[in-house]
Formats: C-alpha cells, sequence, structure tokens
C-alpha cells in the first residue's frame, strides 16, 4: 500500500489533473439546430445591428417628448413589417402614429407612450399624460449589440439563447470542436452486465452505465468498451486496443491489492503516471496519467466514490479538453443544519442535501464508499480540509451543487 505521505494533496490533485490536458484543436462546421451542447471554436462578430432599427416595445402612441400633456391627431397606424421612409415621414405640431410592438419607428420619433396610459382614445386623437419620460418605451438601434461586437466567445457551449443569437444573426452553420472520444472500462471477474443473472456473489456492473450517464448530462459521449480482462497479458492487450481514444477510463483494480494490476496493464502500454493516490475520502486510490495522446483515468471501483470523483475531478479535466472556457465548479454558501464529525488529517468528500440555502448532511455524514442510494438522495457535495474534524451546527459552508454552474475563475473550496 501506499504511505500516506506519498498521497497528493486535493489541492495540488486537481492543478494535475488539469496539467495533464490539452485543449483540442480539432474543429467542424454543423448546422446550429445540432449544435446544443457543443463548444464554439471562434469567436462569433456581430454582423447586424441588435435591434436592426429603432422599434417600439410596445403597442401605443409614438411621439415627439414635447407634446406631452397634449391631445394629438393620429396621423396614421404603423404595423410591425411596415416599411418606413424617413424622409417621407414627419409629424407635424400636435400629430402621433398609432404604433405597434416591433413596428420601425420614424426618426422624428423619440418616446413611445402604451395605450393604456392614455385617455380619451379615439380612431382619430389621443390624449397624451403630462408625467412621461423621453425615450420610454423605444428600442434605439445597435442598443443590444452593435455590428463589430464580439458576441460571442470561443470556448463557450451553445445552449439554447445562444442558437437564438446565432440566428438573429443569419448564421445557420457554426464552427465547434469535434467531440472528444471517451472509453468507459470496469474491472473484476465479480461483474455481471445488467441483462445477465446474477448471483449472490456476483454483482451488477453499475458503474459503467452511471458513468456514461453522468458525462452525457455534461455534453459528453462515452463508449462502454466492456470488462478488462482478469488477467495481465489479456489487459495489456485489451488496453492496446483503445489508443485511438482521447480519454479512457476505468473503475477498479488500482488500490494496490494483489489481483489489482490494471495499473501495470497500462504502465506496459506506456502509461506516464502523473499520480497515484490522492488524501482524499472517498477517492483515494485515484490514477491519472498519460497513455501517448490519450488521458488516463483510474477511479476506484465503488459506485459512489466514482462518481463523485469523476464529478470532481474528471468533469473539469473533459471540459478543457473540449475546448471549453468554464471549467471549474462553482459553489453556494448555506448553513450546515445539524453538527457532523469528518475525519481530520485529510480532505473529506461530504455528501448531503441543499434546500433554502440550508444543508443536511446524508444520514448523518456515516455510510459507506460503496452506497449507491446516498448519491441519489444527495444534491451537493462539501469539500472540508485537512484541519477539520468536525462542522458545527449553524456554520456557513461553501458547497458544489451536483447539478451546478461552472466558470472560468478557479475556486477555493477548503476555506
Amino acid at each position: 500500500m501506499h504511505d500516506k505521505l506519498n498521497y497528493l494533496d486535493f489541492e495540488n490533485a486537481i492543478f494535475k489533473s488539469l496539467e495533464l490536458v490539452n485543449p483540442t484543436q480539432l474543429c467542424e462546421l454543423i448546422p446550429i439546430n445540432n449544435s446544443i451542447g457543443r463548444v464554439l471554436s471562434s469567436d462569433i462578430i456581430c454582423k447586424k445591428n441588435l435591434p436592426a432599427f429603432n422599434n417600439s416595445a410596445m403597442d401605443g402612441f409614438a411621439i415627439k417628448f414635447c407634446d406631452a400633456g397634449k391631445t394629438l391627431k393620429i396621423k396614421k397606424s404603423i404595423f410591425a413589417g411596415d416599411k418606413i421612409d424617413d424622409l417621407k415621414e414627419s409629424l407635424k405640431e400636435n400629430e402621433c402614429y398609432k404604433i405597434m410592438t416591433g413596428s420601425k419607428v420614424p426618426s422624428c420619433v423619440d418616446t413611445i407612450i402604451p395605450i393604456e396610459n392614455c385617455s380619451f382614445v379615439s380612431e382619430s386623437s389621443v390624449k397624451i399624460p403630462e408625467d412621461i419620460k423621453k425615450g420610454s418605451n423605444l428600442r434605439f438601434k445597435g442598443e443590444e449589440q452593435k455590428e463589430g461586437d464580439v458576441i460571442l466567445k470561443k470556448g463557450e457551449v451553445i445552449n439554447s439563447s445562444i442558437i437564438a443569437l446565432l440566428a438573429s444573426q443569419g448564421i445557420m452553420i457554426v464552427e465547434v470542436y469535434k467531440k472528444i472520444t471517451i472509453a468507459i472500462l470496469s474491472t473484476g471477474n465479480e461483474l455481471k452486465e445488467p441483462w445477465e443473472n446474477s448471483t449472490d456473489e456476483e454483482i451488477y456492473n453499475c458503474n459503467s452505465y452511471a458513468l456514461i450517464s453522468q458525462l452525457k448530462e455534461k455534453n459528453f459521449e462515452a463508449t462502454y468498451c466492456g470488462v478488462i480482462p482478469d488477467d495481465l497479458e489479456k489487459s495489456v492487450e485489451f488496453i492496446r486496443n483503445l489508443k485511438n481514444y482521447d480519454v479512457i477510463i476505468s473503475t477498479g483494480g488500482i488500490s494496490m491489492g494483489d489481483a489489482d494490476f490494471v495499473g501495470e496493464a497500462f504502465l506496459k502500454n506506456g502509461l506516464d503516471i502523473a499520480f497515484h493516490g490522492v488524501n482524499i475520502k472517498p477517492g483515494r486510490p485515484i490514477m491519472m496519467g498519460k497513455m501517448r495522446d490519450s488521458l488516463v483515468i483510474c477511479l476506484p471501483g465503488n459506485p459512489l466514490t466514482a462518481m463523485i470523483n469523476i464529478y470532481l475531478f474528471v468533469i473539469p479535466m473533459l471540459k478543457k479538453l473540449q475546448g471549453e472556457v468554464f471549467i471549474n465548479h462553482g459553489f453556494v454558501k448555506a448553513t450546515n443544519k445539524n453538527e457532523f464529525k469528518t475525519k481530520k488529517g485529510r480532505v473529506n468528500i461530504v455528501l448531503g442535501k441543499v434546500k433554502n440555502s440550508i444543508f443536511e448532511v446524508a444520514r448523518a455524514n456515516k455510510y459507506g464508499s460503496g452506497m449507491i442510494t446516498v448519491l441519489y438522495e444527495s444534491n451537493a457535495i462539501l469539500v472540508t480540509s485537512e484541519e477539520v474534524s468536525s462542522i458545527n451546527e449553524n456554520q456557513e459552508v461553501k458547497l458544489i451543487l451536483l447539478d451546478g454552474h461552472f466558470f472560468d475563475d478557479k475556486v477555493n473550496f477548503l476555506n
């Protein structure tokens, strides 16, 4: 077994794991309708002002501000899509336009008054209130985005709001980074696939399906490549056939037990180990390195531990590899509900649920790393420092949400 002194501390492990990653440079062009979850590989420049012309934000009356408080004659009605020639359209004294939302506003107009704020409205005239604000309800050309502005930045993940911006610019084909390829492996003679019969001495292989689903939730596609053979020579050959994957993720077989030779099989395929063992619980046996051009991530075999490590360590790595800019976990602050103990001398990864800014630890922090249900019962992770032996009642804590946002700045969760 490794001596504790050889285990990497949590912050160094985060740093080294990200240091292993060189973002992809491979790109492709795809239709925006197929681009949800993909990563922009170049900046998007505004080529059409938003809005493209001065327009009305309300149904109402387009006036000159100096006519506040007057009864005005309605010169004409302007509808969305009407062509307005500013050379021909000019309000005379005591005149206004009736106008609809989104309609182009003639240049002689500087204020829009909603119809519900006016009185004595007829087909031909309207009384404008006195207390109005100049420029109200008037959306000016380019006030949202101007031609030449960078409206979207390289490395952003495309979502529905980004597609709206792209479409507003007449962009239907967008350049994105090619998807990285990820292989998922399991280890263990005792494993049975979910569709097979399992005896009391065997367990179903939930790790691979859990991790593939977890990655899919973050817009990554992974391929299940099967169980590594429980034989050194066969496992060396098995791993040799995975060299075309960008990332290889295995679970189990790295805790330095007599039958745990997965690490050795990777070494025989040229793995350069960056670290093996982190001073955290759960998740201490985690190993990472590079095997030629492939990132290799070997996780513990317990489902809960594997899924936590995927979220804490691996998701940021994959985001960086995919070319994303927002790769670091964000946090929320909450008040701890009940006091609970943690183990001093190591970083504790604590699961629990946060609701209405109150954090309640899962099962009084007394659960095994082989449990599955506790992760289902939780929506947040608390990362303690090595000096902490307990979290007090009503203590403020920093939490990583399991469905939380990612940011470009690194956050220190240990303080």
